[in-house]
């Protein structure tokens, strides 16, 4: 199954893998935004970021997790991390039995992450990043150390994991999804921020992705996008998926109007573009299939999620998640079928 969250639903859509037929859907409390399935347990996690808006434009942090059974689409329960607050980005060490969840920081304590472990659902502590906002966390596969994005702060954070300590700043200029090399030893992270502002006198940090070297914490290569980029996706087989956010010219606004996303594919290993292909208006979370053959764009303001062959860069199917009455198209989820 693929689960699809639907921020404005708010919803997790479920459909058939292989049909795209839908199966169902499971209303949560607003304002989701997230989701990761744990395969130990089987079960999905779900964040709930904000009352309603996004960030930067929101009506008020919330502060729960929904855990929901993938096979009955019921949820089994709401997990309240209060007094932390604004969950969003989510990683999962199946090993250990932990739910990493980045958290947004308030006036008495930076952001971090909140370690959570998966059999009693319960959280276990939490980690300072240093930063207002970190937005999107990963991990490495040894599951020792952990990366925060940060929107807003000129930096990734390193956390050690099992000391529950950052460990470093590696100088970015803002940024967005992230993605860690399957043998650990790279960072590819989406810079700058999207919502990054820039006076004339400025020069624009060029866009594209940043290379981060594990072993000395710092940049070593960057990847040029023509177009800003938010998610960011390894696959199995060492494909690196961006989603390029375009937008069009609009003599109504200044910032333009949203005009057809982009899904680039680069080469992990060589960092050489594979080529691209045209999805939905403004791709916000990328994922596979575990075989790496088939890529899932879920775009927020066309409320679709493209179906897309990773080899030939075709595009296969268009879910429509609008026509369901789920408009806002973010997280994904790919779930196996039961053993």
């Amino acid at each position: 199954m693929l689960a699809v969250v639907s921020q404005s639903g708010p919803t997790v859509s479920f459909f058939d893998a292989a049909s795209d037929r839908h199966l169902g859907t499971t209303e949560v409390p607003a304002e989701p935004h997230e989701v990761c399935f744990d395969p130990t347990q089987r079960l999905l996690w779900c964040t709930t970021t904000y009352q309603s808006g996004y960030y930067h434009a929101n009506a008020g942090r919330r502060t729960e997790l929904t855990v929901i059974d993938p096979d009955t689409r019921r949820i089994v329960e709401i997990v309240d991390l209060a007094p932390e607050h604004g969950p969003h980005g989510l990683a999962l060490d199946p090993a250990r039995g932990r739910l990493y969840v980045s958290v947004e920081g308030s006036a008495d304590r930076p952001g971090g992450v909140v370690v959570i472990d998966t059999g009693t659902r319960r959280p276990l502590g939490r980690i300072d990043t240093d930063a207002p906002g970190p937005h999107w966390f990963a991990i490495d596969p040894a599951g020792r150390t952990g990366y925060a994005t940060n929107k807003e702060a000129p930096f990734v954070s390193v956390v050690d994991l099992e000391r529950g300590v950052r460990t470093a700043k590696v100088e970015v200029p803002g940024s967005e999804g992230l993605a860690v090399s399957a043998d650990g030893a790279h960072v590819f992270v989406a810079s700058p921020y999207a919502g990054s502002f820039f006076t004339a006198d400025e020069e624009r940090p060029a866009t594209g992705i940043r290379v981060i070297e594990a072993e000395t914490a710092s940049v070593v290569d960057t990847l040029p996008t023509e177009d800003v980029v938010l998610p960011v996706h390894l696959t199995s087989t060492g494909k690196l998926l961006v989603g390029e956010v375009r937008m069009a010219p609009d003599p109504r606004s200044q910032l333009g109007r949203q005009a057809p996303g982009r899904l680039t594919v680069f080469c992990a290993d060589t960092r050489k573009p594979l080529g691209e292909v045209e999805v939905g208006l403004c791709p916000l979370t990328v994922t596979s299939s575990p075989d790496g053959r088939l890529g899932y764009v879920s775009c927020v303001v066309s409320s679709t999620v493209d179906v897309i062959d990773l080899e030939t860069l075709e595009r296969l199917a268009r879910l429509d998640l609008a026509k369901r009455d789920a408009p806002g198209a973010h997280g994904l989820a790919y779930v196996p079928r039961p053993a």
